[in-house]
């Protein structure tokens, strides 16, 4: 009983926190094998890794959210790594799109080609899904602000990563798509714009960012063994994701410490002068 009232007048032990904040691809990445679970693995007795992913989300609803989720004026519980992880619903079409081949084999695309859509054209291969899209250079502020509010809320610049979203294998896709009722409401080439201005605000803000649209096309490869339906990762791509965060991660939780003591480094006469110390080890 003493020591239970000892320990209650000690001060609780700060257990720091890393935030995933993203779409479906972070609620996901929970599941086994997923990369956000690897990373919780990774960090174990060091930090807890919170999954603040949201299925269909887009950046224009996570901006509204985002004080919900990281309040400000609490800088001991302010997180220690945040990655932020939209645009594979943002990217979805607004409008048929006009002057795509619907012939033509999924692949990369310069990210400074531009994307144009004329007037809604006959095309029965496209979908419209003007719920989750949001605009190109709105998509780009509501990133900026979201890095702002963070900032403001006592999270710096050094501690966030930006994670743009994968290329999209339309063929499998639209199967998906068909198989839910409807038709294509993505095109890789427009997904390319968007993680091209998601690499844009990491420069413009300081910040590190994690183009997974390049570099799982890079030499031309087959990037669809990274996904499982042609927008969300397979373990492949759980895997591929994990292994580029990881080195960005790991830099910012360098210096946190394993919390509380070995289990052979405990005082086995009066095990308290070990477990009600600060925690560190």
């Amino acid at each position: 009983m003493a020591l239970c009232e000892a320990a209650s007048g000690r001060s609780s032990l700060l257990w720091p926190r890393v935030l995933l904040f993203g779409d479906s691809i972070t609620q996901f990445s929970f599941q086994q094998g997923g990369w956000g679970a690897s990373l919780a693995d990774k960090l174990v007795r060091k930090c807890d890794v919170l999954n603040r992913g949201f299925s269909g989300y887009n950046t224009r609803w996570a901006k509204i959210i985002l004080p919900r989720l990281i309040s400000k004026g609490n800088s001991p519980d302010s997180p220690v790594a945040v990655t932020i992880f939209f645009g594979a619903n943002d990217s979805a079409l607004k409008a048929q799109a006009r002057g795509h081949r619907a012939d033509k084999a999924p692949g990369p695309e310069p990210q400074s080609a531009a994307w144009r859509a004329g007037p809604a054209a006959p095309c029965p291969r496209f979908y419209e899904n003007p719920k989750q899209h949001v605009p190109l250079a709105e998509y780009a502020e509501n990133l900026s602000s979201m890095v702002r509010y963070l900032r403001s809320a006592g999270v710096p610049g050094s501690r966030l990563v930006l994670i743009a979203p994968p290329p999209l294998c339309e063929d499998a896709w639209e199967q998906e798509c068909r198989l839910q009722g409807s038709k294509l409401n993505r095109l890789n080439s427009v997904v390319g714009e968007y993680a091209g201005a998601c690499v844009q605000v990491a420069r413009d803000c300081g910040i590190d960012v994690l183009d997974l649209w390049t570099l799982m096309q890079e030499d031309t490869q087959d990037f669809s063994a990274y996904l499982s339906d042609g927008l969300h990762l397979s373990p492949k791509g759980n895997e591929f994701l994990f292994s580029h965060l990881w080195p960005l991660i790991e830099k910012k939780v360098s210096s946190l410490p394993l919390l509380l003591p070995y289990w052979r480094d405990v005082a086995e006469a009066k095990p308290e002068l070990s477990l009600l110390g600060d925690g560190d080890h």
